[in-house]
């Protein structure tokens, strides 16, 4: 992250900046008087969402069903938080008043095992925001693993709320002992920006009659930052994303997830040009971002390809125009999805005793300027990337053996090709460039464990496109891409996704600087898992043999829907999901406010044991929002339909004129020029 940047506008990533009179209130105040305010505020405040299959919680007691066991793990005001995150405990020798509302309230102890057993946990995250604020990236590690990656709404002036409730039994080894809770979320307060974010979490540990096996072992692919109590987080390029472990010898199975999001200059990479093309615009419109707009997010061991990431294109709350994402957000911002590698093939080398490296790298596209490109070591600045090692260990004392590896991971067939047309007075008028890429990975071996001899694989085919078209000099974009993928493990695991976008977006600017933006969207999420996966996929609470244990939580009322005891048992999870908006933006003299229309279809369902092609719908969400207004809401969970009451308030927010940056800046496609007195620099930054 970059601790002392301020995002610039863009067209990519406008901003409606927020009333700030009830913020500044609570900062002339002291830390107490500030939570007594947060606990009776003035209005009533808008409830931001993410459309996501339901967690399901025990509705028994532990009398009845063994433990059952809420703990808080923060309770704390992120405000000037740059490089100083939460860390889970209260330092002795200093007092809550002391400590203040700029550090925020440290109030809890180091997180301890709940005093019983466990096979099951749930994480409850609720945040409110009044003011002014962009959105911010948070990253939640236990010790130096990330466990959690999220980021905010911005606040509205009457103030807004959220809360993600996640599945976080696939890290029980690090639940059992004790950890060090470190929850990273930069963010600035003063004058300008001054919406702090309050946060609670909490973690409900429990038992379930039916639970799947989670890892023996969790290790950690991080800067291994928390000793000094800060995140542990990777920033790439400028450093080597890279760890070495001396490894279990009884490894049975082992996976690698791959956490990674572009931020500054590379928040929105699907947009970028070729290098050869930065400067197309440069007299009018400033530089555009490089290294093309295709990314992959590589896994490598002891400097070999073990597997590659096509990182899902995450918008964030105040991305290409922020009408669109009040209240309902987008597609995984509240909770970024992790991609998994199944490096079980490695073993016969991982088992060796001997230390090996595990590393992280962001590539993008080089380009000649003659339609040819190659994989290209560095990218724009920056991503934010960690990884996590889940080790499945088979009987004490025994070694696992086998053959080496046969890795075959031919570079990806890339096809590149643009195009720049003039207008009457030689100026470049349009810009179009095309990208595609196909890549096919297979690693194989034969691994002898305690179990015996078996085959052991993991492949990975990948198709991508992108076509970018930016018109009428730079100020008005087109993006239209999609990813597909399918990756298949020896282990039964097998997950094949698709990642549609399409988005048109304009931006104007008057004599008297008066500033418009229009956009449109659509984009969708395919992603279907089948077999072991190292995270939950959803099917599993629908899977108990005695679902009455459990409620469900609707995301936007809280409503309690007990589950049918009928269902079938699942192997399989499919999860689609589109959405589709228009929003608008004017900020002028006297007034500047955003509004919009976006629409989602959530659907998620179970795939039989027996019968894979089989489906049974678990849960459909159909949500309309209208100018922060809930317009249609209907969802079914296990064949049970209940609408939701549509009483949410609209809101037209002002925002200010966005003077002394270059044009380029504004789009967000290039580096800006802020005016004397502004932190930053181009383009916008998450966190």
């Amino acid at each position: 992250m970059l601790p002392a940047m301020i995002k610039s506008p863009c067209l990519l990533c406008l901003y409606v900046f927020i009333l700030r009179c009830a913020a500044n209130a609570l900062l002339s105040q002291s830390p107490d008087d500030a939570l007594q305010k947060r606990q009776t505020p003035a209005t009533t405040p808008l409830v931001d969402f993410q459309v996501y299959e339901p967690v399901l919680t025990p509705s028994g007691t532990s009398d009845q069903y063994g433990c059952i066991y809420t703990q808080t793990l923060m309770s704390y005001v992120f405000s000037n938080s740059y490089g100083a995150p939460f860390v889970g405990k209260l330092s002795p020798s200093k007092s809550t008043e002391e400590v203040g509302l700029t550090s925020g309230l440290l109030r809890l102890g180091e997180y301890t095992p709940p005093p019983c057993s466990f096979n099951r946990v749930t994480m409850n995250f609720t945040v409110t925001s009044q003011g002014r604020q962009f959105d911010r990236l948070g990253l939640m590690y236990l010790g130096d693993t990330e466990v959690f990656r999220t980021s905010t709404a911005e606040p509205t002036a009457s103030g807004i709320l959220w809360t993600y409730v996640k599945e976080m039994e696939q890290y029980n080894a690090l639940w059992e002992k004790d950890q060090k809770v470190i929850f990273d979320l930069g963010n600035i307060v003063n004058s300008e920006y001054t919406g702090p974010y309050y946060t609670t979490l909490t973690a409900t540990f429990f038992t379930i009659p039916d639970s799947q096996p989670t890892a023996d072992v969790i290790l950690p692919i991080s800067a291994e930052l928390s000793a000094e109590n800060m995140g542990s987080a990777f920033s790439v390029p400028g450093v080597n994303a890279s760890v070495s472990y001396t490894l279990p010898q009884n490894i049975e199975r082992a996976v690698i997830s791959l956490s990674a999001c572009g931020q500054s200059t590379e928040e929105f990479w699907y947009t970028n040009t070729f290098n050869s093309e930065v400067d197309t615009f440069e007299p009018t419109a400033g530089t555009l971002y490089g290294f093309s707009p295709f990314r992959e997010v590589q896994l490598l061991i002891d400097g070999q390809l073990a597997g590659v990431s096509w990182p899902f294109p995450i918008i964030f709350t105040g991305g290409i125009v922020p009408g669109f994402w009040r209240p309902i957000v987008g597609i995984d911002a509240f909770d970024l999805r992790q991609h998994e590698i199944d490096v079980t093939p490695w073993l016969p080398l991982l088992c060796d005793g001997a230390s090996h490296t595990f590393e992280i790298r962001v590539a993008g596209l080089n380009d000649d300027g003659a339609g040819n490109a190659t994989l290209s070591e560095i990218v724009g600045t920056y991503w934010v990337v960690t990884g996590t090692i889940f080790l499945f260990l088979g009987q004490d004392g025994s070694v696992t053996t086998g053959t080496s590896p046969s890795i075959d991971t031919p570079l990806p067939e890339i096809q590149i090709s643009s195009s720049v047309t003039t207008n009457s007075t030689g100026a470049n008028e349009t810009l179009t460039y095309s990208t595609a890429a196909t890549r096919d990975i297979s690693i194989t071996s034969t691994i002898k464990t305690s179990n015996g001899s078996q085959k052991a694989s993991w492949t990975q085919n990948l198709s991508y496109s992108n076509f970018n078209a930016l018109t009428n000099q730079g100020f008005v974009q087109l993006t239209v891409q999609n990813t597909t993928g399918s990756d298949l493990s020896s282990s039964g695991y097998a997950n094949t996704y698709s990642y549609p976008l399409d988005v048109n977006s304009s931006f104007s600017v008057d004599a008297a600087g008066e500033v418009g933006i229009n956009g449109t969207l659509t984009r969708g999420l395919d992603y279907n898992v089948y077999g072991p996966s190292v995270f939950p996929s959803g099917i599993q609470t629908f899977n108990i043999t005695t679902p009455s244990f459990f409620s469900a939580e609707g995301a936007l009322t809280h409503q309690k829907i007990q589950l049918s005891a009928s269902l079938p048992f699942f192997s399989g999870a499919l999860l689609s999901t589109t959405q589709e908006g228009s929003a608008e933006y004017f900020s002028g003299v006297n007034s500047s406010y955003s509004f919009g229309t976006t629409t989602q279809d959530f659907d998620f369902k179970g795939a039989e044991v027996n019968t894979p092609d089989t489906t049974y719908e678990l849960y459909h969400r159909l949500v309309m929002a209208v100018n922060s207004t809930i317009t249609e809401d209907e969802q079914t969970l296990a064949g049970q339909t209940f609408g939701v009451p549509v009483a949410q308030a609209a809101e037209n927010v002002p925002a200010p004129v966005f003077e002394g940056f270059s044009v380029r800046s504004l789009l967000g496609r290039g580096p800006g020029q802020p005016k004397a007195g502004l932190m930053g620099g181009g383009g916008s930054e998450q966190g």
